[in-house]
């Protein structure tokens, strides 16, 4: 219970916004926070005092949130997730915030700039790409739409690596992304959790004769909370992060130190702290699996220990699942299922039916993939070393389940093996995806036809037997960053035609389309394309010494580097339009064709085509014909500070995936927002974008989903393919002979290898297709009223992929949580 006397409570400060308070708050935040004066302050200070400043402004509205969280009988969402892509937090917190332009002001009459602050803020690199953005747009929608939420993760010490571009090939570099501080998150120092791993566990009969298991791990670690407010837009509502870092249980061993033995006076210290140093450790190594698993289970027991804390305070164990729902934000927090039935029986003394009722009420969970090696498993040795009380809990979780599909399907060998928890073909592993299913009261996916592939194919036996389970949400993204923020020209110019209501209600920008047939709107439309071209080509130049032409056609991809997502068609594209310059067309339309993602480091074909678009952009740029109208530029270390700056320019949005392989996407999302068209297969949200901008603006090509998977069983052979089409053996047979590697010919080859032979993701099943279609784009672009008013009309239909739509339907179908307005 909290120790605060009576005469404090209930009373309220609330920090001023006038322009004579901001400026002395920036004064007081330099002198009185960071003991600087303006003689020595750097732009780093500069930068701290500004964030502090507006810092203390969202923790009023934060304390207004949680007092009323803390005063009333409302569920709260638990979110669980191993990533969060926050992104830059300033000018986010300044816009939700609604004092942007007083902020601009207080500064410039302190000589200062907020947009170089802004810039000069360090963006936490806490995900890998799609999956932790979604969950920090889902943080800021949680918000805006009054659903108490807090977000549990991990507090990884270094991010995703910083990429470096060196002869064309990736190089990693640490992400030391605190190194200047970070000013948004308080670390709560009175909070701390124990975790346990390895030992054995003890049976045992209480006095009552009722059979308990007590755990003895072999070593303890603390996990230790830090938080950062997450501000809704055009409310008061506030909810929070919660990032979890490991410390020592003991940090520092006295005695070993006096007897010399320095090292392991510190080895418990480091031991621990290694679980939250790195995000996604490489698990090619028993060792890299072994953190990666301590790292899953870390974060979720300390969300789930933090939320018994909270409940206890007001309410008894029972009301666990009326108090909290969990959502598992794909396979990686699995692991709450079953630490949730220790800490409810082994800790709290419940029966395993009730704990088993209660864990199935509160837990729901989101599968993002269909592709079999992101669904994870776990060895079992490994499992059951590190985790021996879980692993009996599994166990019993799966003989129950068992029995279930045995009484369902008698007679079903098959049947049992695949829904087993546990995968006895060889050595034996863990499933985690079964794991989460099994204990779900919702499964979705994230599109419709991924839902519909999950059901089919992935998770097809647990569709069979629970069908009511299963649901889609659609992924969502949201307009306030993507393009309020990212591109405040357009917002304006969306505001004064529509006026500003569609940042909260999407479904507005509907009556864009009464404007796409008005000839001065689209030339305003057209003219902020072009002035946010010009805009990302100086920001290359000075960050990168790159360029781009603005009058060019502005052709982007921008996503993680792989296979399935086939940059490397693209790249084949810039190639084929290489050969027309060369043979004399004078029809190519001027192009710029930029890329923009990492590799995984320890995936080399990735790494191989990251090298092959380098090759044929030297191509490009040594040819003086070609280079007058083509240009390939890969934009190093994407990010969402560089994808704030793409999303606004881009003219085309390639979406290129092997159809049934991406989930959702939520980059096609944030293209279309700002008005790009699309190219891309029928895969992920990519169906729903084309049904919501119609058929005729939307670049359609290559095979579906039920295509590939009939190709696949049929049998495909990629030889005949090429014996189809000269054209494309004659762009393979340049990249084989150097045209993209003249001192290296052979350099290319496992990836010619690979699509001559296997073509695994149906590349050159799709090339010619795919050639069409680009050429139907060059015929749109031509006709520069066209190509703007179908732009119009694409931005007019993204209403229904903003994330407030998806967390609505969350809260509604799976949830059942109501808003709580804060006054």
């Amino acid at each position: 219970m909290s120790d605060t006397p009576s005469s404090l409570r209930g009373i309220d400060v609330d920090p001023k916004g006038d322009l004579e308070a901001l400026r002395e708050g920036f004064v007081e935040k330099l002198y009185f926070t960071l003991a600087k004066f303006p003689g020595v302050a750097t732009r780093n200070d500069h930068y701290l005092a500004a964030a502090y400043l507006v810092r203390d402004r969202l923790l009023n509205r934060w304390i207004r949130s949680a007092r009323s969280y803390l005063e009333g009988e409302h569920r709260t969402v638990i979110y669980l997730s191993a990533e969060y892509l926050m992104g830059p937090q300033l000018a986010h917190n300044l816009l939700n915030l609604g004092m942007t332009e007083q902020l601009r002001a207080a500064l410039a009459s302190l000589g200062m700039s907020l947009d170089e602050l802004i810039e000069h803020e360090e963006e936490p690199g806490l995900g890998n790409g799609g999956l932790g953005r979604l969950a920090a747009c889902y943080m800021d929608s949680l918000a805006t739409l009054d659903i108490p939420a807090i977000g549990h993760g991990i507090r990884y010490e270094f991010g995703i690596f910083d990429q470096e571009i060196r002869g064309g090939w990736q190089v990693e570099r640490t992400d030391r992304w605190l190194r200047l501080g970070n000013p948004w998150e308080i670390r709560r120092y009175e909070i701390e959790h124990p975790v346990g791993f390895g030992g054995r566990t003890e049976a045992a009969t209480d006095a009552q004769g009722r059979f308990s298991v007590r755990w003895v791990p072999e070593r303890i670690v603390k996990g230790v909370p830090y938080d950062t407010p997450v501000l809704g837009y055009a409310t008061s509502n506030a909810n929070f992060l919660r990032l979890w870092t490991a410390v020592a249980a003991e940090e520092f061993d006295l005695e070993a130190f006096q007897i010399g033995e320095y090292w392991r006076a510190v080895e418990q210290k480091i031991q621990s702290e290694n679980i939250t140093k790195v995000l996604y450790p490489n698990d090619a190594s028993p060792a890299g699996k072994q953190l990666r698993l301590e790292q899953e289970y870390f974060f979720v027991s300390c969300a789930l220990q933090d939320c018994i804390r909270l409940l206890l305070q007001r309410t008894t164990i029972d009301k666990f699942a009326d108090k909290f729902c969990v959502q598992l934000n794909d396979t990686h927090p699995s692991l709450a299922v079953v630490e949730l039935m220790r800490l409810l029986i082994d800790v709290h003394g419940l029966a395993w039916d009730q704990a088993w009722a209660i864990t199935t009420k509160a837990v729901a969970y989101t599968n993002h993939t269909l592709m079999s090696e992101a669904l994870e498993i776990w060895p079992l040795p490994l499992f059951s070393r590190l985790l021996p009380r879980h692993t009996e809990i599994v166990f019993e979780i799966n003989r129950r389940f068992l029995d279930e599909v045995r009484s369902r399907f008698p007679g079903d060998a098959a049947r049992l093996r695949r829904m087993s928890l546990i995968d006895e073909r060889g050595e034996k592993h863990v499933r985690m995806a079964n794991l989460a299913t099994v204990a779900a009261h919702k499964v979705n996916g994230v599109a419709e036809l991924h839902s519909r592939l999950l059901r089919e194919t992935v998770l097809r036996d647990f569709a069979e037997m629970t069908p009511e389970k299963f649901t889609n949400v659609t992924n969502g993204v949201t307009p306030r960053r993507f393009v309020a923020l990212s591109n405040p020209a357009l917002a304006a110019l969306i505001s004064e035609a529509i006026g500003p209501g569609w940042l909260r209600e999407g479904e507005r920008l509907k009556e864009l389309a009464s404007h796409a047939d008005d000839a001065a709107f689209r030339e305003r439309w057209s003219k902020i394309k072009h002035d946010n071209k010009a805009e990302l080509s100086k920001w290359l130049t000075s960050q990168w010494g790159l360029s781009l032409d603005p009058s060019s056609m502005l052709d982007a991809q921008c996503k993680r580097i792989h296979e399935y997502k086939r940059q490397h068609l693209n790249a084949l594209h810039a190639l084929w339009l290489l050969s027309r310059v060369r043979r004399g067309d004078t029809s190519v339309v001027p192009r710029t064709i930029l890329f923009a993602g990492k590799a995984a480091p320890a995936y080399h074909m990735a790494k191989l085509i990251i090298r092959l678009i380098h090759g044929i952009a030297d191509a490009i740029e040594a040819d003086p014909v070609a280079r007058r109208v083509l240009k390939v530029v890969f934009v190093p270390d994407f990010n969402v500070k560089s994808a704030q700056r793409i999303y606004p320019a881009a003219e085309l949005s390639e979406q290129i995936s092997t159809a049934g392989r991406e989930a959702s996407g939520t980059g096609n999302m944030k293209f279309a927002m700002n008005g790009a068209l699309t190219i891309g297969t029928l895969d992920g949200a990519n169906v729903e974008i084309r049904d919501a901008v119609g058929a005729e603006s939307f670049f359609l090509f290559g095979l579906t989903a039920d295509e590939v998977a009939r190709w696949q069983a049929e049998g495909y052979h990629p030889g005949a393919v090429l014996q189809k089409d000269p054209g494309l053996v004659e762009l393979l047979d340049q990249i084989e002979d150097g045209h993209a590697s003249p001192r290296e010919p052979g350099l290319f080859g496992p990836l010619l290898d690979d699509l001559r032979h296997k073509d695994p993701f149906f590349v050159l099943a799709d090339f010619r297709a795919y050639i069409e279609c680009q050429e139907a784009v060059e015929r749109a672009y031509r006709d520069p009223g066209l190509w703007t008013r179908m732009s119009i009309l694409n931005a007019a239909s993204m209403g229904r992929f903003s994330s407030d739509r998806s967390i609505a339907e969350y809260a509604e179908r799976i949830w059942r949580v109501p808003r709580v307005p804060v006054a």
